[in-house]
């Protein structure tokens, strides 16, 4: 009897049914109710399915548990397991995260994809070695400068009270090497800054800009690329790892295929989104081409000084630079 009773408890202890279900704490500043919110809880579900109910996700969407650093730091305290957070925030782990984030890099989609082809693995392998878990980045398209008055130059920006994001060295250096003053504020806090007035200037997809009622605030759009916006959903490599090796395994597959249909859906969303906002009234504003190239030259300029203070590397930015040079000359050959 003995025995019997040894072997019954041998094979529970073997049995994967004794392992405990997961549940997967994720955080996003994404509404709910967004088409990505919409995307992510259906692949929770398939995840649900597919792992017989081990690995269940709760999102916290809406941005209730912080910006992308509350985010961070909930996760490296373990109150949360993952995020989808912006390449901007993930440098706060993975400096080089923000590269394609940096102003005045691409000007248009093409110089995008030929980068994103070779570099996006390389971001990916940077977060791993951080300790994070990425299944694919999703774009977010072209940030545009949207404002209550016309921006066609560096002179129409002096009196502007643009907001960038808390916590954004970058882009605080590019605006006071110009001798503008940039107003940081959470993202949670912009709707009310544009309302009451402490900012008239927001960078922002057209997606974006919609989903968060900030169109609603502003009178024109500048039809130059001043950024280009990314996320990604990164789990803890410790979280992950606990899972049984085959709800890896589904779960890479699913969010991996989520990842990529967002991305090419987020596409197809934000060229309707800047149709949407110029039917709504928004006017759109074309810079001279001299304009544009000086922003670009003052920009790079400006970049070149903070990678030497190490705010992202310079051999990968190098590379990144070299990819869109390489891109352009194809591109001006055909």
């Amino acid at each position: 009897m003995f025995r019997m009773m040894m072997l019954l408890l041998s094979l529970l202890l073997l049995s994967p049914f004794s392992q405990a279900n997961t549940t997967l704490k994720i955080a996003t500043l994404a509404p709910d109710g967004t088409s990505w919110m919409k995307e992510m809880r259906a692949a929770a579900k398939q995840i649900q399915q597919q792992t017989e109910g081990r690995v269940r996700i709760r999102f916290y969407p809406g941005g209730v548990m912080g910006n992308d650093n509350s985010v961070l730091r909930k996760i490296r305290v373990g109150q949360l397991h993952g995020g989808a957070v912006t390449g901007g925030g993930l440098s706060a782990i993975y400096r080089d995260a923000q590269l394609y984030t940096l102003p005045f890099q691409f000007r248009n989609l093409q110089e995008v994809d030929a980068v994103r082809q070779v570099m996006d693995p390389l971001i990916i392998a940077g977060l791993k070695n951080e300790g994070y878990v990425s299944f694919g980045l999703s774009e977010g398209g072209f940030a545009y400068l949207l404002s209550n008055r016309p921006v066609k130059s560096t002179k129409n920006m002096k009196d502007l009270k643009i907001w960038i994001p808390e916590g954004d060295e970058i882009n605080a250096n590019m605006f006071q090497a110009l001798g503008i003053s940039p107003v940081p504020l959470p993202l949670t806090d912009v709707l009310t800054g544009l309302q009451t007035g402490l900012i008239d200037t927001i960078a922002s997809a057209p997606v974006g800009a919609i989903a968060l009622q900030w169109h609603t605030r502003v009178n024109y759009l500048t039809q130059v690329p001043l950024a280009y916006l990314y996320a990604t959903l990164v789990l803890t490599e410790k979280a992950f790892n606990k899972l049984q090796k085959s709800d890896q395994s589904i779960i890479r597959e699913i969010l991996g295929a989520t990842f990529d249909k967002i991305d090419r859906q987020n596409r197809m969303d934000n060229e309707k989104a800047l149709a949407a906002l110029q039917k709504q009234g928004i006017e759109f504003v074309n810079p001279s081409a001299d304009q544009q190239q000086a922003w670009e030259h003052h920009a790079n300029t400006t970049l070149r000084k903070l990678s030497e203070e190490k705010l992202f590397s310079k051999s990968m930015f190098s590379r990144m630079q070299t990819l869109v040079q390489q891109y352009r000359k194809v591109a001006a050959a055909r």
